[in-house]
């Protein structure tokens, strides 16, 4: 698995507004991903962490609900499509990515 750093290169050839873990006062541009660290999946042999895989909560967030970008980061490895929802008149879809 890579780095976050690694991660968010990746994502970045999807879009160029990509975010990570954005404050309030960061003027965000749509199109845009943003992502947070947000869970993690260990497996243990003789009770010692052997693999861990870090999971982001990855957010596209567009005003055209036919956007390609949620397809394209649907296509990543290890992503799983979790909901759609719509605030502001913004199309967020949320998906959970190990990386």
């Amino acid at each position: 698995m890579g780095t976050r750093v690694q991660l968010q290169t990746l994502l970045e050839t999807i879009t160029s507004s990509v975010y990570y873990q954005p404050p309030e006062t960061v003027k965000i541009s749509y199109p845009c991903i943003i992502y947070t660290l947000d869970k993690s999946n260990t497996r243990f042999a003789s009770d010692k962490p052997y693999n861990i895989h870090l999971g982001y909560t990855v957010t596209v967030i567009d005003k055209n609900p036919d956007s390609n970008i949620p397809e394209e980061v649907a296509m990543l490895s290890k992503c799983i499509f979790n909901r759609h929802y719509t605030a502001d008149n913004l199309h967020h879809f949320v998906f959970t990515i190990y990386y």
